[in-house]
């Protein structure tokens, strides 16, 4: 992976991460710095991470779906003109802007990375947005059960410290 993908990826999740904190920050503006600090810092990784995987993940799926088309030494990753897009998500991730923008910049990064899978592969167009579509709601349900089940251990962490105190 080249260093421009690399900090590409970074500022994608930087953006994604953004979109989802900056929301809150503006719900409670007496959040220490510190733990915003914290929480785009994890963010940025986390959501960086995911976009790196969608590739693998999507080429997975791919190999479930048709086993035996794909070829053995290949697979789909990410190029800069792939994921360029996903630049934009922190401006369109905004509930005042549009989370359906939002949705439109994602699926029409997907569209590029089906195509993509579609030239690796003999997979159909259609085939490979399928499995582009999977490994993306795959990828979104995990992180958003990791992130609701840490959620929740925060709050109780937080109940049992104000009982005790």
């Amino acid at each position: 992976m080249s260093t421009t993908l690399v900090v590409l990826l970074v500022l994608a999740g930087l953006s994604e991460s953004a979109g989802r904190v900056l929301p809150l920050v503006a719900r409670r503006p007496r959040l220490s710095r510190r733990l915003v600090a914290g929480l785009m810092v994890t963010g940025t990784l986390v959501e960086g991470t995911v976009i790196a995987l969608w590739p693998v993940a999507a080429w997975t799926v791919a190999d479930l779906v048709g086993p035996g088309q794909l070829p053995s030494t290949s697979g789909l990753a990410w190029t800069p003109a792939l994921v360029a897009p996903l630049l934009l998500a922190a401006v369109l991730a905004f509930p005042l802007l549009g989370p359906f923008l939002h949705l439109l910049l994602v699926a029409g990064v997907g569209a590029g990375l089906a195509g993509a899978l579609t030239a690796e592969t003999d997979l159909g167009w259609w085939a490979a947005a399928g499995c582009v579509a999977a490994a993306g709601i795959g990828l979104a349900a995990t992180v958003d059960v990791v992130r609701r089940l840490v959620a929740r251990v925060v709050a109780g962490a937080r109940e049992r410290e104000v009982v005790v105190a």
